[in-house]
């Protein structure tokens, strides 16, 4: 009898002590996810609101964007970028395309580098 209560208690404490060790490694990482996804639908609506207008929904190119000549956010050219170039163009423009330091934060700027880069996938 004092053994099968000493056994429970030794795999019960077992047990808590796993579930102390296991859950800080596991919540960060859901966390992280979530936020990546939520991060991922914001930056899908910020292309929306001041990006496609020229870029287009896929980043193929509006009408607008197709009669400036812009790059097709799609191609090669474009996803062969450094992530760097990607963000120093949105922030300070270039050729016909406006700056937006003043529009978005810096991770917001990230945000829309890995949403130009999810495009790529869909051409």
């Amino acid at each position: 009898m004092l053994r099968d209560k000493t056994l429970r208690d030794v795999i019960c404490t077992s047990t808590i002590l796993m579930a102390l060790v296991v859950a800080p490694t596991i919540l960060p990482v859901s966390i992280v996810r979530a936020e990546r996804g939520q991060g991922g639908a914001a930056s899908k609506a910020a292309f929306r609101t001041k990006c496609a207008m020229c870029h287009g929904q896929d980043g193929g190119g509006s009408d607008v964007g197709k009669s400036m000549n812009i790059p097709d956010l799609r191609s090669q050219a474009v996803q062969k970028l450094p992530d760097a170039d990607l963000a120093q163009i949105i922030s300070n423009g270039k050729g016909g395309m406006p700056s937006f330091k003043s529009s978005f934060s810096e991770d917001q700027i990230h945000g829309l580098v890995a949403h130009i880069r999810s495009l790529a996938a869909k051409k």
